[in-house]
């Protein structure tokens, strides 16, 4: 298949901007893979179709400010986007904005007490790579997301045209965030509030976890029009033994909320033959024909064109019938992407 394959046209004024005043209060398109049919429908109508023991898997990264403003010494302002730490060191992976004559060495001022250097200037080596950098970050005390939290800023995606409010550092984090890691939201999470997993829960359904850091792989577009020569960017995981052992005892539905989750497990099945607790790391592009194993069903937002996340959607309930249930969203005006609507797609 062909990147050019997995286009479709959509308005730019169905871009959520902002998010709805109630998470779960955002429509909600049913797709029932089996009969190839869907229905207009909200969230919060998804305890119809959660069953007693089914399980419900839901990542719990939490996303940390990691969009900084730094200035030079004449004063011109670059901008810093924090993806990922290197091995547990003061030294990130960046992308920046208006760096262009800064030079390797140089230090630039976010605050009197926190600093970025510029270690090193790391160019694409394949078509679809986008150039990066090393940083070092330079900071009073001992806990950068503290420091990042006092200076940085939600990086919400580059779709989002406004700028980033206060109240994005809640409304584009997931009421169950736990455990920081994240330069990007897992979105399908967003559409829960604790008093809707609270009702999901009396219904007996078991809520499990995991953490999947969402990195470069969500914002890297695909330049290649031959998908098979597009690399993902590798994003950590981890797989608790709760979770596993919910998953090995099952007696219902294993339902993904968001693309995330999905890769972590399917990474999981695909490399050891069934789900296993683990700390690990992935590259999975998932796109048609591929056969997903690890899900029953999947919670999703609506993805960009073109994108590595459509192609695994297509992968997971076909493409043809993905892309008749995108534009009956384009005709019925659904909210797309981060703070938009979203799909139910059952089995």
């Amino acid at each position: 298949m062909k990147t050019s394959d997995f286009d479709y046209y959509l308005p730019s004024e169905l871009i959520a901007q902002n998010p709805l005043s109630k998470r779960e209060d955002c429509r909600m398109l049913y797709l029932n893979k089996t009969d190839k049919t869907y229905k207009d429908k909200h969230f919060y109508d998804i305890l119809e179709h959660l069953n007693k023991d089914d399980i419900l898997i839901l990542n719990d990264t939490k996303v940390y400010p990691a969009r900084i403003i730094a200035h030079r010494k004449s004063g011109a302002e670059v901008e810093i986007f924090l993806l990922n730490p290197i091995d547990n060191s003061n030294h990130w992976e960046a992308l920046t904005k208006n760096a262009k004559r800064v030079k390797e060495g140089e230090i630039l001022d976010v605050a009197d007490d926190f600093k970025i250097k510029l270690t090193e200037k790391r160019q694409a080596k394949e078509e679809n790579e986008i150039p990066k950098y090393i940083v070092e970050v330079i900071f009073d005390g001992d806990d950068i997301y503290k420091t990042l939290d006092k200076y940085g800023s939600i990086p919400l995606p580059p779709y989002i045209s406004r700028e980033v409010k206060e109240d994005d550092k809640d409304n584009y984090q997931t009421v169950f965030a736990k455990n920081i890691g994240s330069a990007a939201a897992p979105t399908a999470g967003l559409h829960f509030s604790k008093e809707l997993l609270e009702k999901i829960k009396q219904k007996g359904v078991h809520i499990a976890y995991v953490t999947l850091n969402v990195g470069l792989g969500t914002f890297m577009p695909v330049k290649t029009e031959d998908i098979q020569k597009h690399t993902m960017h590798y994003e950590s995981f981890e797989i608790p033994k709760e979770t596993q052992e919910l998953i090995e005892n099952k007696k219902g539905s294993t339902i993904a909320v968001g693309t995330t989750v999905l890769r972590c497990l399917e990474a999981t099945y695909q490399k050891h033959g069934k789900i296993i607790a683990t700390k690990d790391k992935t590259n999975i592009f998932i796109y048609p024909p591929y056969e997903i194993k690890s899900v029953d069903k999947l919670i999703t937002n609506f993805h960009l064109p073109k994108s590595t996340l459509i192609m695994l959607v297509s992968a997971f309930a076909g493409k043809d019938f993905i892309f008749s249930a995108y534009n009956h969203a384009v005709s019925e005006k659904y909210r797309f992407f981060s703070y938009g609507d979203c799909m139910f797609i059952d089995k």
